[in-house]
């Protein structure tokens, strides 16, 4: 059986736990250690107890950077007694730093792979921070053999013409991690009953601002036509006051967390519509990412609500499913649910409904594939200047 260690930056992030679930599916025995950042218990994981390195805070890079030292400082005593791994994965930069540390203190030559799901506006800083950061990653995933990203255009617009580094690239979407032996239950359509409103939901790690208030004044406008519903991990570090104003905020609603992927089904099935735009690091991260509300919404049947010229608008173009906006505005947005009828609704429905479900799913097969991917990772397979490298693997 294949060890891995997997160092996380949070140990409270729902995603950390999906990608630990998934490679205990595929056949592996996970290690998991890293931060823990607010508490979070619907991210905990049966039978996976996490080696706590110390604490972070959400938007906080000083404070970060700290207890990266700290915690390196006392990883040896952290990880007395856990046995050599087969394979190491670091997600984010900060965690390449201890992962650096913790091969150091086993010693030989064990895989390491650098897991890169988003990427941090400072890494495109083109000032002394940005060049500094990506020195500081291309040192400590030198000796790395595969990169693991969410979108192709990370690696078209950061990886390969900005980072400097030069691996072999694995893309392994934010799909929905589907355990069960039973078949996916098809989504179906849920037209609102007479009188009542359209529900578009925004779910998961809710950190833009922007989309806030641009949803809830689209609310305040439609006047009861359309109901927004917030349910998942408010960044409260984003927000000067999240629960206040979603409180004062009319046919707006936050229902808080969810387990994920245990309540999508029901919490999807409240909606027609999913919010799938983010600003949180517009023209950027946020232009680039295909985030887990899309996986999730569109297996589900929740059409998904794009702006144009980001990845995510190309991904649903290409497919002809949901909607696109030239621009995220609140008069956008009544534009296009003023001309929302059953019908527009009902043929959009179908055509996302005839998709092929696999595209949002990461089934067993899924998992034992990739954990089947780590495992042949050798020493001699190196990425540095590969033919293979920012090729997918």
């Amino acid at each position: 059986m294949t060890h891995v260690l997997y160092l996380a930056h949070d140990l409270s992030d729902p995603a950390i736990r999906r990608r630990v679930l998934t490679l205990i599916a595929g056949g592996a025995q996970v290690t998991l250690a890293g931060f823990r950042r607010g508490e979070n218990q619907l991210a905990d994981i049966e039978g996976v107890r996490p080696i706590a390195l110390g604490e972070t805070a959400d938007g906080k890079f000083p404070q970060r950077v700290k207890a990266v030292v700290l915690a390196s400082l006392s990883l040896g005593g952290k990880l007395q007694g856990i046995a050599r791994p087969d394979i190491v994965i670091a997600r984010n930069l900060e965690m390449l730093a201890l992962a650096k540390r913790a091969l150091a203190l086993y010693g030989g030559d064990i895989p390491l792979v650098y897991e890169c799901l988003d990427i941090h506006r400072l890494l495109l800083n083109q000032g002394k921070v940005g060049k500094a950061l990506n020195a500081a990653q291309h040192y400590f995933a030198r000796d790395a053999k595969l990169l693991m990203t969410s979108s192709p255009a990370f690696v078209e617009h950061y990886f390969k013409p900005i980072s400097g580094l030069d691996l072999p690239v694995l893309l392994q979407e934010n799909k929905v991690l589907a355990l069960d032996t039973v078949t996916q239950e098809k989504p179906h359509p849920r037209l609102p009953e007479a009188g009542q409103p359209w529900k578009i939901g925004w779910f998961g790690a809710l950190r833009c601002r922007k989309s806030l208030e641009i949803l809830a004044a689209f609310a305040r406008e439609m006047d009861g036509k359309v109901e927004v519903i917030l349910r998942g991990r408010p960044a409260y570090s984003e927000f000067s006051d999240f629960d206040g104003f979603v409180k004062n905020a009319p046919h707006l609603h936050f229902h808080g967390p969810y387990k994920n992927p245990e309540q999508l089904a029901s919490i999807y099935n409240e909606v027609q519509f999913t919010w799938a735009i983010d600003f949180f690091e517009e023209g950027q991260n946020s232009s680039w990412l295909l985030p887990n509300r899309l996986y999730e919404g569109c297996l589900h049947g929740a059409l998904p609500i794009a702006v144009t010229g980001t990845e995510t608008a190309r991904f649903i173009q290409k497919r002809n499913i949901g909607f696109t906006l030239p621009d995220a505005t609140a008069a956008n947005l009544a534009a296009l649910f003023s001309t929302m009828t059953p019908e527009t609704y009902s043929a959009a429905f179908e055509t996302l409904a005839a998709q092929d479900e696999k595209q949002w799913l990461t089934d067993r097969d899924d998992c034992r594939l990739l954990v089947h991917k780590l495992s042949n990772l050798t020493k001699s397979a190196s990425g540095h200047a590969s033919e293979a490298a920012f090729s997918t693997v």
